[in-house]
């Protein structure tokens, strides 16, 4: 009978270890009358209250890399939320049509920032995220929507920026910002103007904000995009080393950032 029991509970165990996996689940919200389909992750062994990641995508949408690096994020141990800033998950594969999307955001910046504010408070809802300790990352466009979203004060404790355009701050804007900055540039990135990198730097510098910005030798646009040679667009290039180098820094940011 003993050895029953003991048999009983070592499978028991076994079949929870089993079924500890990453989960996913669609988020439908809305935000000033347009509606939203974002991916909220989170690895279900444990039952306890983690850190939080918005995930914001590049500008072709909320494609598969944006989510895969929520998974992966994960499987780190945190609630990933790869939100959606164009509206019903759209993705488009044209330059042009991206362009068109990414600028319609851009140029209202209330509705761009709103649009950010309401993923936060998306996983910021979910109950299995701390509340208190919320970071953001961000691809192309989305490094420049979680700029935009620390700039409004929103309490963020990090934010890690990947191939970002950076967005001109006004030195009140970047006061408000609370969480360490990590910015991942690509030293050979020609999308990004070297004025707008200097004047960054200058207003956060002004702002005493907590900031990191490091170049990568070599890299252009898009180089953690492992797809992003498939567009055949000069200047967006994949680069192993500046990926792996900028997601290592990233996860040294988050396990400092989050001990508090």
């Amino acid at each position: 009978m003993r050895r029953f029991v003991m048999a009983v509970a070592v499978l028991t165990a076994c079949t929870a270890i089993a079924s500890a996996e990453v989960k996913s689940k669609k988020v439908d919200y809305k935000y000033d009358g347009v509606s939203f389909a974002g991916v909220m992750y989170w690895d279900d062994a444990s039952k306890d209250k983690r850190p939080g990641v918005l995930v914001f995508h590049e500008w072709w949408g909320l494609d598969g890399h944006a989510k895969a690096k929520a998974e992966e994020l994960a499987k780190m141990g945190y609630v990933a939320f790869a939100a959606d800033m164009y509206g019903e998950g759209k993705v488009v594969d044209h330059p042009t049509d991206a362009g068109k999307m990414a600028t319609a955001v851009r140029s209202n910046v209330d509705v761009w920032r709103g649009r950010a504010q309401e993923a936060y408070k998306v996983l910021t809802a979910d109950e299995h995220v701390d509340a208190k300790k919320v970071a953001a990352i961000g691809y192309c466009f989305g490094g420049s929507t979680a700029i935009e979203l620390a700039a409004t004060g929103a309490d963020l404790k990090a934010i890690s920026t990947f191939h970002a355009a950076l967005p001109p701050l006004k030195a009140d804007e970047a006061k408000a910002i609370k969480a360490k900055v990590l910015i991942n540039h690509g030293a050979d990135d020609k999308f990004i103007p070297q004025k707008a990198i200097d004047d960054f730097k200058k207003t956060l510098g002004g702002a005493k904000v907590d900031l990191d910005f490091r170049e990568y030798k070599g890299a252009v646009h898009s180089f953690t995009v492992k797809g992003a040679d498939d567009k055949k667009i000069d200047g967006m290039k994949y680069d192993k080393d500046a990926d792996e180098k900028s997601w290592a820094a990233t996860k040294k940011l988050f396990e400092e950032a989050f001990k508090k």
